[in-house]
């Protein structure tokens, strides 16, 4: 029988063992216009947290005693579904599962990019997209830009440098450690900030003596902070997540918020469901940077289903250097 994640009961701060459990469960028939897939890889990505809470949010919350969901690419295995047969591969929205049952409408038939399946779930999936138009769309980020991207070592932040660099900018990355600050570097970055190094305000002054442009916040805490502190005059925040605040019920302090007056600094939140009817322009630049080395592609693969909830926690925890996967 398949096996599934489920939730059992709500974190209080970080998740632990005990609030989950691998079950099996009875697959429901076929139906029409539905697909029976077999997973090969999933997701793991620090919004899921959020939906560990009984909260409103832009995604509905987990449901306590049901399997979990987020993204996955696997193979059709069975189809009722005009226009999908057996063997395509697709991405869904089914993952924490070794397989799933899915409406066609909500799978998307991976395109012929010459690409590994599992970078549909990494650079040249959500986390892509999210990079792409969290800098070039929602902080309008252009050539000549001094951007500073926060968790420049993951899966978002680490595109971000390259997407940042492919369009002519100025880029700091901060990353937390040697290795991943070297890491960071190799994509191009111009200066990198080691967080665990020393404070990160201290860090980035020194990086950028004449403030930044841009900022794409991928941790929030004291990294927003010290962007509001060496912020431009008309400086664009894209506020992507704040990985900082996720286990923590402590509100965040700012000391150099009134900057955001002062420099009339634009902050904008998005989401990046938002750009999911844009995905061809995206692809469009995407895929042939791929090709042609100007973005690489790295990911942390984490063997099994069993290990599901490993590869998660250890989100919060800097496990990952690029995108963090589960193969099955």
């Amino acid at each position: 029988m398949p096996r599934a994640w489920h939730l059992m009961s709500r974190p209080q701060g970080l998740p632990t063992p005990d609030n989950f459990a691998l079950k099996e469960f009875d697959p429901p028939p076929l139906g029409d216009g539905q697909l029976r897939v077999r997973n090969l890889w999933l997701s793991v990505d620090p919004y899921m947290r959020g939906r560990m809470n009984d909260v409103k949010s832009y995604v509905p919350p987990f449901q306590l005693g049901a399997p979990m969901d987020g993204g996955a690419v696997g193979e059709v295995v069975e189809s009722k579904a005009e226009g999908f047969a057996p063997g395509d591969r697709v991405q869904h929205m089914a993952g924490w599962r070794d397989e799933a049952v899915v409406d066609a409408r909500t799978a998307n038939k991976l395109p012929e990019l010459g690409a590994p399946p599992e970078q549909f779930l990494g650079v040249l999936g959500v986390t892509g997209l999210t990079a792409y138009f969290g800098l070039l769309d929602a902080a309008s980020a252009k050539e000549g830009d001094v951007v500073f991207v926060s968790a420049a070592a993951g899966a978002v932040g680490s595109v971000v440098v390259q997407v940042a660099k492919a369009k002519g900018m100025t880029v700091i990355g901060s990353a937390g450690g040697a290795d991943k600050c070297d890491y960071v570097r190799s994509l191009g970055a111009d200066q990198v900030v080691d967080y665990k190094a020393g404070p990160i305000l201290k860090g980035l002054a020194a990086a950028a003596p004449d403030g930044i442009d841009v900022y794409f916040d991928n941790v929030g805490g004291d990294h927003l902070d010290a962007a509001f502190a060496l912020a431009r005059q008309n400086a664009r925040f894209a506020i992507c997540g704040m990985i900082e605040g996720y286990n923590d019920a402590t509100p965040m302090s700012f000391r150099f918020i009134m900057r955001v007056v002062a420099m009339r600094i634009r902050l904008k939140g998005f989401i990046v469901f938002d750009y999911f009817p844009r995905m061809a322009e995206f692809y469009g630049d995407m895929g042939p940077w791929l090709a042609n080395g100007t973005v690489q592609s790295r990911e942390t693969v984490v063997e099994g289903l069993d290990k599901t909830l490993d590869a998660f926690l250890g989100l919060f925890e800097g496990a990952n250097t690029g995108k963090m996967l589960v193969r099955l």
